[in-house]
């Protein structure tokens, strides 16, 4: 299919006789944002590793944009950007030394534009050694961007983050991929990998586990969609439903967990509108996916 930027196919790689990925196939559309998820040693790292050339996998094949990392790491370094978890510079060198070095590794000129936008102008004279985590961290996105590669690869790019910089950091993402930029999105926090992703991979013991959209991931498990109700009069006092649990009861709301929410739904309304009741507050809550995850991965994690 013409609109795969990236295929992977049958990928497998080892450690010491260890398999630490096992087959694994997946493709990533242009102009989307792939979450890539697991738990520690899952193998999302080496995946990572493999896909721009420093790890040789035992096994498989890898296409990007057509080029395997492998046999054309020079057409590669154009194409991908990265931001990997662990990444070191020169102790001493300075910010603005460091983008000028990747501008001309790129082939082009010097231009310093690229550190406002992750607030990193004030800091353009600070040798590396003087950054804080965070300040070392947007250093790191800002030099995997600067050449507008189509693929741009980030492995944890909030960790270390406060919540202004990683929210300003969640807008450039979104507007990389709204300018055409596929992005792959490793990292732990399941909050942001739900609210960016188009769609995603849950990656355990070194195999795929499931691939889909974060709605379609969350709507396919156990867990139990939460209904909150809170009313004027007490229509729901005592009520007692079937199919339905109720676990909790807080703040003057009625807390119950359903499978089948259309049917749910329609009981509570009947019971609320024959009682001559009103709501005060009606809200429905799918399982999230984090619970989605931990549901998945539980009984795979040692």
């Amino acid at each position: 299919m013409k609109d795969w930027l990236l295929e992977v196919e049958g990928l497998r790689k080892e450690y010491g006789g260890k398999t630490v990925l096992n087959g694994l196939d997946f493709r990533v559309k242009k102009g989307e944002i792939f979450g890539l998820l697991g738990p520690n040693g899952a193998g999302k790292t080496t995946t990572l590793e493999c896909l721009v050339g420093l790890r040789k996998p035992e096994g498989g094949k890898i296409r990007i944009m057509g080029v395997d990392p492998q046999k054309n790491p020079a057409r590669l370094k154009d194409l991908v950007g990265i931001q990997l978890q662990v990444s070191a510079l020169p102790e001493t060198i300075r910010v603005e030394e460091a983008v000028n070095f990747f501008n001309f590794y790129h082939g082009r000129g010097k231009d310093g534009s690229a550190l406002e936008k992750l607030n990193l102008g004030e800091k353009k004279n600070s040798k590396y050694q003087h950054l804080s985590t965070g300040q070392k961290m947007r250093l790191s996105l800002t030099l995997a961007m600067l050449h507008q590669p189509p693929l741009l690869i980030l492995d944890e790019p909030t960790a270390g983050l406060d919540v202004g910089s990683r929210r300003s950091l969640h807008g450039i993402i979104r507007e990389l991929r709204d300018r055409g930029t596929t992005i792959i999105l490793s990292t732990h926090d399941m909050a942001e990998a739900e609210t960016l992703s188009d769609r995603l991979a849950i990656l355990v013991g070194g195999k795929i586990l499931m691939t889909g959209s974060p709605r379609e991931i969350t709507s396919t498990g156990k867990g139990w969609t939460k209904i909150l109700v809170k009313t004027l009069g007490t229509s729901l006092e005592g009520k007692k439903f079937p199919g339905l649990l109720e676990k909790e009861e807080k703040d003057g709301y009625r807390v119950f967990f359903t499978s089948q929410i259309r049917e749910a739904l329609n009981m509570v309304l009947k019971a609320v509108e024959a009682a001559g009741d009103e709501f005060v507050d009606l809200r429905v809550e799918r399982p999230t996916l984090e619970e989605r995850f931990l549901e998945l991965t539980e009984k795979e994690v040692v």
